[in-house]
C-alpha cells in the first residue's frame, strides 16, 4: 500500500468517527451550544488537525506537512469571514438558538460535498491545463486588493441573495421554522421551512467563499491529498467556531485586511512562476501566520482601545 493511499485511508477513518461524534454527542436536537463546549469543540477540531499534520510528516515528509498546514491555517483564516455572514442568515431568517447546532452541522456537510465536487474539478481541469494555475493567480491578486480596499462595516443584503430569490420563486415556503423540520405538510402539500432555507444558505454561502479559497491552496499546493484535507479540515471546524466567535466575531475587524495580503501574496506567488521563480513552502507559512496574526492581535488592540 503506497504511502498515498494509507494516508488518505487514514483521513477517512479519521473524519467518519470525528463526524460520528459529533452528531451523536456535541448535536442533539434541541440543545444550545455554550461557549465552553464551543471552546472545548474549538479545540478538538484544531487538535485533530494538527494531529493529521503530524502523520502527514511522519508518513509522507515535511514538504506535504507543511503545505498542508499552511493550507489549513489560511482556510481556517477565511472561515471566519463565513462566520459573519452565518450570523446574518440566522439574525434575518429569526432561527432560535436551539436548533443552531443541527442546522449548521447539515449545512457544513452539505457545504463539504460541494466543495469536493469543486476541488475535484479543479484538480482535473489544472493537471489538463497548467496555464489555469496562472489565471487562478490573477484572481486571487484582484479578489485581494478589492477585499482590502471593501469596507468591513457593509452588510450583504440576505432579501437581495440571487439563491434566496430562487427558493422563493420555484419552491413553496412556509415562514415556520417547522419545529426543527426542514419540511413539512400542511393541508396535503408539502413546504420547505426556514431552516431549509438557512441550511441551503449556508451551504452555498460556502462555495462562494471557496471561490477565493479553493484556488488559494492550489497557489500552496498541488498535492491532492493536502487540497482535500486541509479545506475539509477547516470546513468542518466552522461550526464550533461559530459558537465560539458569534458574540465576538465584529472584534475583528481588521482581520479582512490581513486575509486580503496573504490572497495577494499567493497570486503574487502563482504568477511569479511564468519566470521560474518559486518559493520555498516555509516562506507562505510564515507570511500566512504573520499576517492572520497580526491582524488579530491588532484588531483586538484596536476594539480595546476604543
Amino acid at each position: 500500500m503506497s504511502p498515498s493511499t494509507v494516508s488518505y485511508l487514514t483521513f477517512g477513518i479519521v473524519l467518519v468517527l470525528a463526524v460520528i461524534f459529533d452528531l451523536g454527542l456535541l448535536s442533539k436536537k434541541g440543545t444550545t451550544v455554550s461557549i465552553k463546549q464551543a471552546l472545548y469543540q474549538t479545540a478538538f477540531w484544531v487538535c485533530l488537525a494538527l494531529a493529521f499534520f503530524v502523520f502527514l510528516w511522519l508518513e509522507d515528509g515535511h514538504k506535504i506537512a507543511i503545505e498542508y498546514v499552511s493550507a489549513y491555517l489560511m482556510e481556517w483564516s477565511l472561515s471566519i469571514d463565513n462566520i459573519f455572514v452565518f450570523i446574518l442568515i440566522f439574525t434575518f431568517f429569526r432561527v432560535r438558538p436551539m436548533y443552531y447546532a443541527r442546522v449548521l452541522l447539515i449545512g457544513i456537510l452539505l457545504a463539504i460535498v460541494l466543495r469536493l465536487v469543486f476541488i475535484t474539478a479543479g484538480i482535473v481541469l489544472v493537471n489538463r491545463f497548467h496555464w489555469l494555475l496562472y489565471i487562478f493567480g490573477g484572481v486571487l491578486v484582484y479578489s485581494g486588493t478589492t477585499m482590502f480596499a471593501a469596507k468591513s462595516d457593509v452588510e450583504p443584503d440576505i432579501e437581495d441573495n440571487r439563491v434566496y430569490k430562487f427558493l422563493r420563486r420555484f419552491l413553496p415556503l412556509t415562514g415556520s421554522d417547522g419545529d426543527g423540520r426542514l419540511v413539512v405538510v400542511r393541508e396535503g402539500e408539502k413546504k420547505y421551512t426556514t431552516l431549509f432555507v438557512v441550511v441551503v444558505l449556508l451551504a452555498t454561502t460556502d462555495v462562494v467563499f471557496a471561490v477565493d479559497s479553493i484556488p488559494a491552496v492550489f497557489g500552496i499546493t498541488q498535492e491532492m491529498i493536502v487540497i482535500y484535507t486541509s479545506n475539509i479540515f477547516a470546513v468542518l471546524g466552522l461550526r464550533s467556531l461559530f459558537f465560539l466567535l458569534r458574540g465576538a466575531v465584529d472584534r475583528f475587524n481588521h482581520l479582512q485586511q490581513g486575509i486580503a495580503i496573504v490572497l495577494i501574496f499567493v497570486g503574487l506567488k502563482m504568477l511569479a512562476e511564468i519566470g521560474h521563480v518559486y518559493l520555498p513552502v516555509w516562506v507562505s507559512l510564515l507570511v500566512i501566520l504573520v499576517c492572520i496574526t497580526s491582524a488579530i492581535v491588532y484588531s483586538l488592540y484596536s476594539g480595546r482601545k476604543k
